[in-house]
């Protein structure tokens, strides 16, 4: 049985240390006696399809509890977790206090967390928030341990044209997009997750330029869609503005991305309750014949969260995405999961809370996120996307 990533260099971690260590051959989950899972230690189940968009559904041999998590979501609906300006930083303490405005020290690419819920907090890389001057893209997966002390948040800007306060705090896109896992009741008022190519420049290049770039080519690209079906209002009202989260929020985009995502999500829905018991956990996902991305999770409970606003992430990359392939198979997106060896891999650690490591390897990067919290120490998410 292999070790986890990074295990040899564990005990070199400091606070926020980050460590390049050379890789040989690792696989980021182990191979179970009398299972049958792919070298990764995942099964890649037969495809949904709909038009240009294939999801692959992935269970795992094992899955873990993960009903403690707190999500970014919940968090903001709840008003137990606090997202603000770096500049309001002053007076910002535990237990609900409200942040003291001060004069501007607010910064693009930093924001302030404060985690006021008894329970851990789960960030993705690529939730979008609302408000403040601008509207951010977290850039990094981390756990957010219970009661926190203000955490210094790595953000990258989703709104170039505007640097005015609309709001002290930030809040969820107040989208109306899809329907939870069984609930019916949809993920009204919940954050929206970037599309994969948005999603792509924040977590793989960090660099703040090419994540404005990216946006404005995928808000352009989403007005061309728009036009070509119906010329409205909406084209206008597409290109007059400099916020993706707006942009996704039109409602003939919408339109649009639930035409692709709503066949995918039923479908995948009544998938994921039929394999609860063999723990479906995530997706690999292809566009026009490509596999261009996957998102697996410690569980179902924790996929199910999360499933609604990632379809969307998904179908709206299929909606302005034009170059064509042939039809991925199931041995192919098997394969992409398998191959995790890497060139190097590059850990950042909160020693007690959490570990998030990245390897680059050929063609692919893939993001890990392990809670080391109490009664954890499991791999919570893995995020790999395709170059």
């Amino acid at each position: 049985m292999r070790p986890k990533l990074g295990v040899a260099v564990l005990s070199f971690l400091f606070v926020a240390a980050v460590v390049c260590v050379e890789l040989g051959n690792p696989n980021l989950r182990p191979v179970h006696a009398g299972e049958q899972p792919s070298a990764s230690g995942y099964k890649v189940l037969e495809p949904i399809r709909h038009g240009s968009l294939t999801v692959f559904p992935v269970v795992a041999s094992k899955s873990y509890s993960t009903g403690e998590f707190l999500t970014l979501d919940e968090g903001l609906r709840s008003g137990e977790v606090v997202v603000t300006e770096y500049g309001n930083l002053r007076g910002l303490r535990r237990r609900h206090l409200v942040p003291a405005i001060q004069s501007d020290g607010a910064e693009v690419n930093r924001l302030v967390l404060v985690n006021n819920s008894k329970r851990p907090l789960l960030l993705l890389a690529g939730e979008i928030v609302t408000g403040g001057k601008q509207d951010r893209v977290i850039g990094k997966d981390r756990i957010v341990p219970p009661e926190s002390d203000p955490v210094d948040l790595s953000v990258f800007c989703v709104e170039p044209g505007r640097w005015v306060a609309t709001s002290e705090h930030f809040g969820t896109s107040g989208s109306t997009y899809g329907g939870g896992v069984g609930a019916g009741q949809g993920v009204a008022d919940g954050t929206l997750m970037a599309q994969p190519s948005v999603r792509a420049k924040a977590m793989g290049d960090k660099d703040q330029n090419q994540v404005w770039a990216e946006v404005r080519k995928q808000q352009s690209s989403m007005a061309v869609e728009v036009t070509a079906a119906a010329p409205t209002q909406s084209t206008e009202d597409i290109r007059s503005t400099s916020s993706y989260a707006r942009v996704m929020e039109n409602k003939d985009v919408k339109q649009k991305v639930d035409e692709v995502a709503a066949p995918i999500e039923h479908s995948y829905e009544s998938t994921i309750k039929q394999l609860h018991d063999l723990h479906a956990v995530g997706v690999v996902v292809a566009v026009n014949g490509h596999i261009i991305w996957a998102d697996l999770f410690a569980s179902t409970e924790l996929l199910e969260k999360y499933w609604p606003k990632l379809v969307r992430s998904y179908a709206s990359e299929a909606v302005v995405t034009r170059a064509k392939g042939g039809e991925v198979t199931s041995t192919q997106a098997e394969a992409f999961l398998a191959d995790m060896q890497g060139r190097r891999e590059t850990i950042e650690s909160e020693p007690g809370v959490y570990r998030q490591s990245e390897v680059d390897g050929d063609g692919f990067k893939a993001f890990s996120l392990t809670s080391l919290l109490p009664k954890t120490g499991f791999e919570v998410h893995l995020a790999k996307m395709a170059e």
